[in-house]
Parts: structure tokens; C-alpha cells; sequence
């Protein structure tokens, strides 16, 4: 089993082999089955509104017959572990926390409990042990079935996994990691300000020595998790007359003196998932919270966007598989001209059309999983992935909610709150403008 190693090689941007590309795409799509269809499935029963409940329809999505399947026994397993967790501890709430535009920190402590937190965290500190990625990927994408936009569980882990277990001592290991990995605290990653969005460089956040401490003056903002958050990776200049290589990262802990939290932020979807602006007002860190070495933030923050980039692609695939999937359930059972609205060739077209870029996308997306297990996921690859998946998802939610008709455009229907979920996948993690920016340097332009 392909593990990850310390970081992504600049330079590996080859593309899908053709062993990737035999054995990418889920044989677990209940439209893989369309192929043979006759027109005789239009009389299937369904509702594209109600969350998943069957699990012979989900099961069938997610069999891996293929002995060359990227996913083994061990993943399907773990797979079981999150669908029953999410049915159990986050179904039934989310229409609340969806109104109330939080979670309950129980939830965390149950997700503690069920080993979906600190996946790759060595065990010693109270995590999984598994480096292997695929076992996050399989993860997001059930939350992702589960129409589910919080908690922050994917931002929690990658937050874990490429700051807080990789570039800390093992005494701030043994402080933070046990109580992130059980669910008792919340990570949170501080970067983007009012001021500074995609590019890090533009931040104005500083940090000043004083004894035995830091003192932090500044904003931040569309911070998730933040209101939640009990630990927070805080990227702030330490030497602003270096610029970019001047930023270090700091770990600002719940109650610090000087740290506030300022408004519960109402965005176009991801309701349920707190998002806030941080202000840090002479706020005194201790200096034992520096993670790594002083001005090194840079650095590290570049090396940590590959795996959350990859996260975002993963997020934004199974997204539009569970879209895909709803639509294709509506389009046999909706009725117009006398036929179900699936055998129309127009949408007809458009689902066929649909199925294969998400086949294609998923290929790409395999390959890059492979590459970030064996530490060669470049930067460049890691932007691909993330713009092309999520412009694509978005694109499906677009084109879904248009074969749903009037009832897509219900506040009340899945799919139009998948579209508004949807629209933000473009733009954080780096907006799909500097992705292509990042490709096109590497072409020498």
C-alpha cells in the first residue's frame, strides 16, 4: 500500500496512466448500469428529494468488482463506518444546524469516537495511523452522498494532517493532537483577509516578539470552523520587509487574551458550516505555539495546498455524482409529452454527456490520489484537479437543476441547494483564475 510521504515533488505533472484510466472510475454508479437500459426503466420508482436511505441502490455504487480497483476490502469497510456515523449523527440534525448555521460540538466527539478524525495521525497521539489518502477521500465523498455541509470534518483533517502532525514538536503533538484527534478540539486554518484572498503575500496579519511570546495584530476571514475553533493555524508576518518569506505560523488557542470572533457569516450555501471573521488584537501567543521555524510559514503552507486542493476535487466529485444520481432518478420518473423526461434526446444527451466528463474527471482525480499516497503530487497537478472538478461541478449542478424544471428552482429541493453549495467550490482553496495562472507558468509562459 502506497503511503504519503513528506511533501509533493515539483515537476511529476504527467498525466493519467493507462492503468489509472482502466480502473478509475466507481464501478458503484447506478448509472454505469444505463449502457444496457431499455426505455422499460422509465417506470423505476424513486424521488430525487429524499435523502438516501436504501442501501441496496448505494450499495450498488460503491461495489468495486474490479480486482484493479484503486479501493480494497479494508476502504469499503471503512466506507460502511462513515455512512452509518453520518445516518446516525449528522442526518438527522442537519436541517437544524442548517438553520442555525452551526453544528453541535457532540458531533465532533462522535466523529472522535467512530476514528473519523486524525486518519493519518500516528497512533500514539490518538489518531488512525493510516496514512493512505484514499481513506479521507472516502469520507468526504460520503458526506458529500449525504448532502451534508458541516461539520467541518475535511477542513479539520487536512488542517491535522499537513500542519499540526507534520510540522509541530512532539511536545506540541502531545498538547493539541489526542484532543483534535477525540473530537474535544476544533482546528481552524487562518490565512485569507480582508485584503489578501488568493494570494497569501498580500497578508497583513503581523507578529511581533516579546519575550516569551508573539504579539498578533490583525483579521482574518471565511474562516471555517471558526466560531467552533479551539485551534487555530494563524499565518502572520513575523519579517514584513521579507514579504512573502517573512510569514510564519503561529497556533492561537481558544481563550487567548486579545483574540475575538466577530460575526456568524451568511453565505450562499454551506449554511450549516460556521464561518466567521477573527480579529487579533494585541493578541499574545506564546512562542512554544510556533509551528516549524520562524518565516518558514511560506513554505509550508506551499506544500500543504497540493493535499488540500486534492481535498477540495474529491469534495467536488462526489458532490456532482450525487447530483448526477438524483437527476438521473428524477429524469426516469418526471413525465412531460407523454414520457419520462430522460428518453427526451435532449436530456437524454445531457446526461450521457455528464456521465462521461464525471468519468473522465474521476480518472484524473484517481491519479492524483495516487500520486499525493506516493508524495509526488505536484503543484501543478493539485491546481488541475482543483479547477477542472470543481468547474465541472458546477457545471452539473447548473445543468441538473435545469432538467429538474421548476422544481429545481425550490428552495426546498436538494438540488438547488447542491447548486448554491456548489458555487463556492470555484473560488476557495485558490479561485480557478490563479489555478490556471499556477498551469500556465509551468508551460514556461
Amino acid at each position: 500500500m502506497a503511503q504519503s510521504s513528506s511533501g509533493p515533488t515539483p515537476g511529476t505533472d504527467s498525466g493519467p496512466s493507462e492503468r489509472d484510466a482502466g480502473t478509475a472510475r466507481d464501478s458503484e454508479t447506478s448509472r454505469d448500469a444505463q449502457t444496457s437500459r431499455t426505455s422499460q426503466d422509465s417506470g423505476a420508482s424513486g424521488n430525487s428529494q429524499t435523502s438516501r436511505t436504501s442501501r441496496t441502490p448505494r450499495a450498488s455504487r460503491t461495489s468495486r468488482t474490479s480486482p484493479a480497483s484503486r479501493y480494497e476490502a479494508e476502504h469499503e469497510q471503512f466506507r460502511e463506518t462513515c455512512r452509518e456515523f453520518l445516518d446516525r449523527e449528522v442526518v438527522p440534525h442537519h436541517a437544524r444546524w442548517e438553520r442555525d448555521g452551526i453544528v453541535d460540538r457532540s458531533v465532533w466527539r462522535a466523529a472522535g469516537r467512530a476514528g473519523l478524525l486524525g486518519i493519518g495521525v500516528d497512533a500514539a497521539y490518538g489518531g488512525g495511523g493510516e496514512p493512505d489518502y484514499r481513506y479521507p477521500a472516502v469520507f468526504a465523498r460520503e458526506i458529500m452522498w449525504a448532502r451534508a455541509t458541516a461539520p467541518g470534518f475535511v477542513a479539520h483533517n487536512d488542517v491535522i494532517a499537513t500542519y499540526l502532525a507534520e510540522r509541530t514538536t512532539d511536545e506540541q503533538r502531545k498538547r493539541w493532537l489526542p484532543g483534535l484527534c477525540a473530537g474535544e478540539l476544533i482546528a481552524a486554518i487562518a490565512m485569507s483577509e480582508p485584503d489578501a484572498g488568493s494570494n497569501v503575500a498580500d497578508i497583513r496579519t503581523t507578529a511581533v516578539r516579546d519575550g516569551d511570546a508573539y504579539v498578533l495584530n490583525g483579521q482574518k476571514t471565511f474562516i471555517t470552523n471558526g466560531e467552533n475553533a479551539d485551534v487555530i493555524v494563524v499565518a502572520a508576518k513575523t519579517a514584513p520587509e521579507r514579504g512573502a518569506q517573512g510569514i510564519s505560523l503561529l497556533v492561537v488557542e481558544r481563550g487567548a487574551p486579545g483574540l475575538t470572533r466577530g460575526r456568524r457569516m451568511e453565505k450562499l450555501g454551506w449554511h450549516a458550516s460556521d464561518t466567521c471573521e477573527l480579529f487579533f488584537d494585541d493578541c499574545r501567543v506564546p512562542a512554544e505555539n510556533l509551528i516549524g521555524k520562524e518565516n518558514a510559514g511560506l513554505a509550508y503552507m506551499m506544500a500543504g495546498l497540493p493535499r488540500e486542493r486534492l481535498s477540495i476535487a474529491t469534495v467536488a466529485v462526489g458532490a456532482a455524482e450525487r447530483m448526477l444520481a438524483d437527476t438521473l432518478e428524477y429524469a426516469r420518473t418526471r413525465e412531460a409529452f407523454g414520457q419520462p423526461i430522460g428518453t427526451l434526446q435532449h436530456n437524454r444527451f445531457q446526461l450521457a454527456t455528464m456521465d462521461t466528463e464525471l468519468t473522465i474527471a474521476q480518472v484524473f482525480l484517481d491519479h492524483c490520489v495516487t500520486e499525493l499516497n506516493a508524495g509526488r503530487l505536484s503543484v501543478t497537478d493539485a491546481a488541475k484537479v482543483k479547477w477542472w472538478t470543481t468547474e465541472l461541478q458546477v457545471d452539473i449542478a447548473n445543468r441538473c437543476l435545469q432538467i429538474h424544471g421548476g422544481y429545481g428552482y425550490l428552495k426546498e429541493s436538494a438540488i438547488s441547494r447542491e447548486w448554491a453549495n456548489s458555487r463556492v467550490q470555484t473560488i476557495y482553496g485558490g479561485t480557478t483564475e490563479v489555478m490556471k495562472e499556477l498551469i500556465g507558468r509551468s508551460l514556461g509562459l
